[in-house]
């Protein structure tokens, strides 16, 4: 293992998901593991693109977190994520059952997930499509008598599908990283709870929303939806819209999404 052990001693949740979610599905994986982890709960995960690593970034903020590889230690896969393992060897702890040398199989990443669900009391699931991976993490730790959590999304999103099947077939539906501390407080005992962070609305730019913004807004709702859409929906000039989605996304009332899409977050 590269870093300290002493972090396998704490309680342990595993967050997993998309390796392409959308933007709301990383920023649930950020907050929602930088709220468990101030919470004094470790966040366990596999270092992939997609909601892994957001979840690991996310601890590292409040607390620490581990990562299951899918290689030997001597190597980073996915390569980009370099920094975000160096990072994690200072202020948590990467663990493998692959001697050094093995390269990234796709075999490998099946069997480092019964760890990830070992390891862990529960096991979140952010994002994930019907077939994914992430799903059998969830059916993991179900057969090891793990707690399964998922987060609903939209009946429009492919990647809250797989999540929607998990809730269907008994897994627990949160919405805020309370309801799993509360969810787990019998086999977590007493754990102190961490105050709301101050909340974006909170930041003071002196930007005001008039009202074609607050339109704007209105007729985005919270599913990705595309600019020529909001053309259409709203009547204003292409060139209004298109201003108008630069500024909010740089006060981070929107997200751009691939495909020239846009969604609304949590600020708006």
């Amino acid at each position: 293992m590269h870093g300290d052990p002493a972090h396998l001693c704490q309680p342990q949740l595993a967050i997993v998901g998309s390796r392409n979610p959308s933007p709301a599905g990383l920023s649930n994986a950020r907050n929602f593991a930088a709220y468990l982890a101030g919470a004094g709960i470790a966040i366990t995960s596999g270092l992939a693109v997609g909601i892994d690593g957001a979840a690991h970034e996310g601890a590292l903020r409040q607390g620490s977190t581990i990562a299951v590889t899918g290689t030997g230690l001597d190597r980073v896969y996915p390569a980009g994520h370099r920094d975000l393992a160096h990072k994690i060897a200072k202020n948590g702890v990467l663990v493998s059952e692959f001697p050094p040398g093995t390269a990234p199989r796709p075999e490998n990443f099946p069997r480092r997930n019964r760890i990830i669900s070992g390891l862990s009391v529960g096991t979140l699931v952010v994002e994930a499509a019907l077939q994914s991976g992430s799903l059998i993490t969830a059916r993991l730790a179900v057969e090891q008598d793990r707690e399964v959590f998922a987060i609903p999304g939209s009946i429009h999103n492919p990647q809250a599908r797989g999540c929607h099947a998990l809730i269907r077939q008994g897994a627990k539906l949160v919405e805020t990283g309370r309801d799993i501390v509360d969810e787990l407080s019998s086999l977590l005992g007493t754990m102190e709870i961490p105050a709301p962070a101050c909340t974006p609305e909170s930041k003071n730019t002196g930007f005001q929303l008039d009202p074609d913004y607050h339109k704007l807004l209105d007729s985005m709702g919270y599913d990705p939806i595309s600019a020529d859409a909001l053309i259409a929906t709203t009547g204003l000039t292409p060139e209004a819209v298109s201003s108008m989605l630069l500024l909010l996304e740089l006060e981070e009332y929107v997200s751009s999404a691939p495909g020239g899409y846009y969604c609304r977050t949590e600020k708006s």
